[in-house]
């Protein structure tokens, strides 16, 4: 069931100085973990932009031996290990320069169906609740696989309502599979695998959930999906990490836009102002972008709208038509069109957007709705 090849490259990840990309770059050039681990440091150190430092664990026997154990604990708990560099891990995620050497899995994970990862903050709130169920409800019918963090708040709604629609979910983990953490969804692991999902783990099962391993975390929930969907979130919260990495992978970013007093709306309306999300007004619009088939039955809107027209400020109207009159129109254009700096058009574009008279796309180009 396991190799070799799975042993030598578990003691060679265990090296000190030898990350994800170093990893990567050397099984490259030396055609396997196996050769990098017997080959001398004298060959090794020839290798160009690898230094003596970097190699000087390599060959350690405890290494050898924590991975043996480290086989025996996967064996025992049906953790099957994926390798990079024998391109095992899920297709976008190998796309990624940093993603990780070595993925442990437990559960299904369907290379044919598209995933969607879904975050937030651990502190939901009702609006965020009802966007997820929502959501989740009206792409019951859509062949995809969600993905979040198994976390409180955001992430287990999301695990949770896939498995009430009967959509296979995959938790990604901060630490090995020796623990659970938090405690609380221990029973929502195990219904995430009876349920056809996965969980999965760039540690191995000496790694606790120190709080730096949430970000390393977040960087696969990132990579493994063609598109991200931030539900709420503060300034500065985890999540925002999660659509950091997804832009610099560029991968699709969307965030529910909310009210400017509610705090864990704000990151979501901070990402939308600054480009780096585009707002969602409709699930049915949302379900178009991410390319779903359409569901058999009608979609309703999460924001429904209204035959009254909706009654824009003066500045508001003047942008609003430069906009509909010039589909795609980027930021210095428009604030070139109407004499008016560009920090001071953003704000009136972030309130069109969320009364939906105006999307915004990559590139910081706009169109009227």
């Amino acid at each position: 069931m396991y190799t070799e090849e799975q042993l030598y490259s578990i003691a060679l990840r265990e090296c000190s100085l030898i990350g994800d990309i170093t990893f990567y770059k050397l099984v490259r050039i030396f055609g396997s973990a196996k050769t990098v681990w017997e080959t001398p440091k004298k060959e090794l150190s020839k290798t160009d932009g690898i230094g003596k430092k970097t190699i000087s664990d390599i060959g350690n026997a405890e290494h050898l031996k924590f991975a043996e154990k480290e086989i025996a604990f996967c064996e025992k708990h049906l953790i099957q290990i994926k390798l990079r560099h024998q391109n095992e891990l899920p297709d976008l995620l190998n796309e990624c320069d940093d993603a990780p050497a070595i993925l442990y899995q437990k559960g299904n994970f369907n290379p044919q169906l598209k995933n969607v990862s879904i975050v937030g903050t651990r502190n939901i709130t009702s609006y965020g609740k009802k966007f997820i169920e929502d959501f989740f409800t009206e792409t019951k019918n859509c062949k995809y696989q969600s993905v979040s963090g198994l976390a409180l708040g955001v992430d287990k709604e999301v695990h949770d309502f896939s498995i009430q629609n009967k959509i296979p979910t995959i938790g990604v983990l901060a630490h090995g599979f020796h623990t659970l953490y938090p405690s609380k969804n221990k029973k929502l692991s195990e219904k995430i695998l009876e349920e056809n999902g996965a969980l999965l783990t760039e540690f191995n099962s000496s790694r606790k959930p120190d709080r730096e391993n949430f970000i390393q975390r977040n960087r696969i929930v990132a990579g493994i999906s063609p598109s991200t969907i931030v539900v709420e979130t503060a300034f500065g919260g985890g999540s925002i990490s999660t659509a950091t990495f997804a832009n610099n992978y560029n991968r699709e970013v969307y965030a529910l836009p909310g009210r400017i007093t509610d705090k864990y709306s704000q990151g979501c309306n901070q990402l939308i102002l600054q480009n780096k999300a585009t707002a969602i007004s409709t699930i049915k619009d949302l379900i178009d972008l991410l390319g779903f088939n359409e569901p058999s039955h009608k979609i309703e809107e999460l924001f429904p709208s209204s035959k009254i027209s909706i009654q824009l400020s003066e500045n508001q109207e003047i942008i609003y038509k430069i906009i509909d009159e010039n589909p795609n129109i980027n930021l210095d254009d428009l604030a070139q069109k109407i004499s008016l700096s560009s920090h001071k058009i953003l704000p009136i574009i972030l309130e069109l957007e969320l009364l939906g008279k105006v999307k915004s796309f990559s590139g910081r180009q706009f169109v009227a709705m």
